[in-house]
């Protein structure tokens, strides 16, 4: 192999690591940003049934699914 050929592969390898670090340095924010939101909706979850329970009026049997679910 030539020395050129060497000099452009190893360029090509060295492409390719940064490209892969930078993709997983997005995926670990996109996980980071996942659990966030997940934490998020369980905190309104809990919210809302606890609201629910304190309106007079609200049949909690309107809120489950039907049996065909």
């Amino acid at each position: 192999m030539s020395e050129e050929r060497l000099v452009e592969i190893e360029t090509k390898i060295t492409f390719q690591e940064q490209i892969i670090e930078d993709l997983n340095n997005v995926v670990y924010e996109q996980q980071q940003e996942i659990e966030r939101i997940s934490s998020i909706c369980d905190t309104l979850v809990k919210r809302v049934k606890e609201l629910s329970e304190l309106i007079p009026g609200i049949d909690a049997s309107a809120n489950e699914k039907p049996p065909h679910y």
